[in-house]
């Protein structure tokens, strides 16, 4: 899960935009359309960055299709910490 999240947040274009996607997922689980208007970016990108993140096992979504919830996986919460320090070094740059 450690190599995953790197490459997420670090390795590959968008980083800084899933980062925040994770932030706000954090705080409750959220549509994308509700993400896209919190974040000011595009709906399109934003299930985009969240396909990817499911792919890689850090969110999942609710069963009903209209108004999808997304929430953090348990796995992803308990890489937690690394997650934060991986954010860290993508809020520096």
């Amino acid at each position: 899960m450690e190599k995953a999240l790197w490459y997420l947040f670090v390795a590959s274009r968008g980083g800084a935009n899933r980062v925040r996607i994770v932030r706000r997922l954090r705080d409750r689980p959220r549509n994308a359309n509700e993400l896209a208007e919190a974040l000011d970016v595009d709906y399109n990108t934003i299930t985009h960055h969240l396909d990817m993140l499911k792919d890689h096992d850090v969110v999942e979504p609710s069963d009903h299709d209209y108004g999808k919830l997304y929430f953090l996986t348990d796995r992803f919460e308990r890489h937690a910490e690394t997650f934060e320090e991986i954010a860290a070094e993508v809020d520096a740059e």
